[in-house]
């Protein structure tokens, strides 16, 4: 029983606190998922400045991997600055540019990767996991739900932000839009950051809570701790492969649904998709809070290699339902592997060590669509992601199966 009751006026606060951290959280998640929405921008920039497609495209590749380097700057900036301040700087970063972005003359239209991609995209990266940190450690008892709950607004982003920006493009121009999401992201971070706020910095001890002490009582790893471990390697390689399918599919959706006999749900599989993500990034980490964070990521990763298998030959709404599905599962996997980091190598830490996990998320949205692209045969495509996803299930058994003995050793 704990010892500290929910009609204690120190826990009230603790409760009163913890809920304004996650509810302004989220808004802010809500801006910072602008990073999954590139794919509005790519025809209009490419108009405008007079850039192949292709080109365009990759500036999505430099926000991607810059937002991973974000987490892990993130991730150890906020113990040292707090968790405010890193959430002001990352927000500030991708407001910044994206007015720099506006101002871009059509012959160094490049400057879009270092504008966009690697300014926004570290930005994006920082604030992110500082959002992710803050909501794990004033819910110890619920961090899958607390970190769903987050993750899942950065998710929706997709869903609000891509018809609102298509509509500013058409309405006020390319350059316009550029700037309104800049003084939008500017206003909403200066509005928001302060609250955004650890227990310690808002004056709750973690002592005042029975659960995040308990989680203080085991091991915390630092960084160049966690990458000397098996589990480390077995978690991040996991979350590679079950990212895969996901990130193969992605750029494909209309073109896949046109051959696949589905050609006037085109539009609205993409837009379907972005649902499915949210879903599955409140879902995943909920459920995991209830049957444990290893069965979670083993049943995902297995759905997913079901789907992709599936991918070969179905056609119509099966084959809707397999890309929904396949959404879904990559929707709950970033909450799921932030609390796996907090799990596994302490929550003091987990910031730095969830970015060090998402590693393998950078890895696979980096290499596998290479990779797979040079199997011409879809059918083929689809089995090697099929194999990779099971592989990753097998990655998972061989986690559970070393974690007592990791445990004995954290005690």
């Amino acid at each position: 029983m704990s010892t500290i009751s929910q009609n204690n006026p120190v826990q009230k606060k603790i409760n009163s606190s913890g809920l304004t951290v996650l509810i302004t959280g989220s808004i802010m998640q809500l801006f910072l998922g602008i990073l999954y929405v590139w794919s509005v921008f790519v025809r209009p920039v490419s108009e405008v400045f007079s850039w192949q497609i292709d080109s365009v495209k990759l500036t999505s590749s430099f926000m991607l991997c810059f937002f991973v380097v974000g987490i892990i700057a993130g991730g150890k900036l906020h113990l040292k600055f707090g968790s405010d301040k890193v959430v002001l700087g990352g927000g500030l970063l991708l407001a910044a540019g994206m007015l720099a972005t506006a101002f871009l003359p059509q012959e160094a239209a490049w400057l879009m990767y270092i504008t966009y991609g690697i300014i926004g995209g570290f930005g994006v990266g920082s604030a992110y996991n500082a959002i992710i940190c803050a909501a794990q450690k004033w819910f110890p008892q619920k961090r899958g739900l607390a970190t769903g709950i987050v993750v899942c607004a950065f998710g929706l982003s997709t869903v609000i932000f891509a018809p609102l920006i298509k509509t500013l493009i058409e309405t006020f121009e390319l350059r316009n839009t550029f700037l309104i999401l800049s003084g939008a992201f500017f206003i909403a971070t200066v509005a928001l950051f302060r609250f955004i706020r650890l227990p310690d910095e808002a004056g709750s001890p973690s002592s005042a809570n029975p659960a995040a002490a308990a989680l203080l009582a085991k091991k915390q790893y630092v960084l160049t701790e966690t990458i000397k471990t098996k589990q480390y390697y077995l978690i991040a390689l996991s979350l590679a492969v079950a990212t895969a399918p996901f990130f193969i599919l992605n750029p494909s959706f209309i073109t896949y649904a046109d051959v696949r006999g589905v050609p006037e749900f085109g539009t609205i599989i993409v837009m379907m998709t972005g649902v499915a993500n949210a879903c599955g990034r409140l879902t995943v980490p909920l459920l995991s809070d209830r049957i444990g964070r290893e069965k979670a990521a083993l049943t995902v990763l297995l759905v997913t290699s079901v789907c992709a298998l599936f991918l070969t030959i179905a056609q119509g709404f099966v084959f809707i339902t397999a890309v929904l599905t396949t959404a879904f599962c990559f929707g709950g996997l970033p909450g799921l592997y932030a609390v796996m980091a907090s799990d596994y190598f302490g929550i003091k830490n987990a910031g730095a060590n969830y970015g060090a996990i998402m590693m393998g998320f950078a890895l696979s949205a980096l290499i596998f669509p290479v990779f797979i692209g040079m199997i011409q045969n879809d059918t083929m495509k689809f089995i090697t992601l099929s194999v990779m996803a099971a592989g990753g299930a097998l990655l998972i058994i061989l986690l559970i199966a070393s974690k007592k003995k990791f445990e004995e050793l954290n005690v």
